[in-house]
């Protein structure tokens, strides 16, 4: 299983590279009218995750996929360690006094050690390889933990009508050029690939989405519990085998 991971992502044709940082930076920071209106639609995903805290401040929290730190206008809880290998998202951000552990990779985190809940928002649509996480999420979490993941509906009708009448519109009316190769660039995973790796790794799952079905939303909320961690760390352990043998092959 998951034999097409870790995914290739696409290149970006030369055009896009000039203006993608800027353009990935003005959106995360909602500086646009399209993102804007998206982060206010977006507010849905954030308050899902941070439901389990409301009015309680002492849960130990990895945020995985953190950016400019925006999670933390709807959550107060310590200690609060994050993954986010894009510093420059976050380097200005008013919330970064509020961090404990900063991290760019999840591979950096001793397994030793343990967090009461691991959030993550529109974050593992981005993960080439998605299952290697998932799998790290359950050995970091503690036995009555759980992973909190928010996600865009990437793959339906009405996520693809949603960008394209937005952030889409407005891209185009300013570059001349077409979102759908940024999506195709940042977007590796939909949310039905994001599910099926869920479920392979978890025993308990509940989901709810912005909109009428899975099939019929702009996105989707998942609480995770029960971690199978056996087959975490079997799946772990045969990648680290196969890293080892595509190293010697090589050497």
């Amino acid at each position: 299983m998951f034999e097409n991971y870790p995914k290739e992502r696409i290149s970006l044709p030369k055009a896009y590279q000039d203006i993608y940082a800027e353009q990935y930076k003005k959106n995360r920071e909602g500086q646009t009218s399209a993102s804007s209106l998206s982060q206010k639609m977006e507010s849905w995903m954030h308050k899902r995750v941070a439901q389990d805290v409301k009015g309680i401040d002492n849960k130990s929290t990895l945020e995985i996929g953190a950016g400019t730190l925006n999670q933390l206008k709807y959550e107060n809880t310590k200690p609060y360690d994050i993954v986010e290998p894009f510093i420059e998202l976050y380097r200005d951000s008013q919330y970064k006094s509020s961090l404990n552990e900063l991290y760019t990779d999840i591979n950096e985190i001793s397994d030793k050690k343990k967090y009461d809940r691991i959030t993550s928002i529109a974050t593992f649509e981005h993960i080439t390889d998605l299952p290697k996480v998932v799998a790290k999420t359950c050995i970091l979490l503690n036995p009555n933990g759980s992973l909190r993941v928010s996600i865009p509906n990437e793959g339906t009708i009405l996520w693809r009508m949603g960008w394209k009448l937005t952030t889409g519109l407005e891209f185009r009316l300013k570059y001349g050029l077409d979102y759908g190769v940024i999506m195709k660039h940042e977007h590796v995973n939909t949310a039905k690939e994001i599910e099926e790796v869920l479920y392979f790794f978890y025993s308990t799952i509940r989901c709810s989405v912005f909109g009428f079905t899975k099939t019929f939303a702009l996105y989707r909320f998942y609480e995770c519990s029960s971690p199978k961690s056996d087959r975490a760390k079997e799946y772990l352990k045969t990648l680290h085998t196969s890293s080892i043998q595509n190293q010697a092959n090589i050497s």
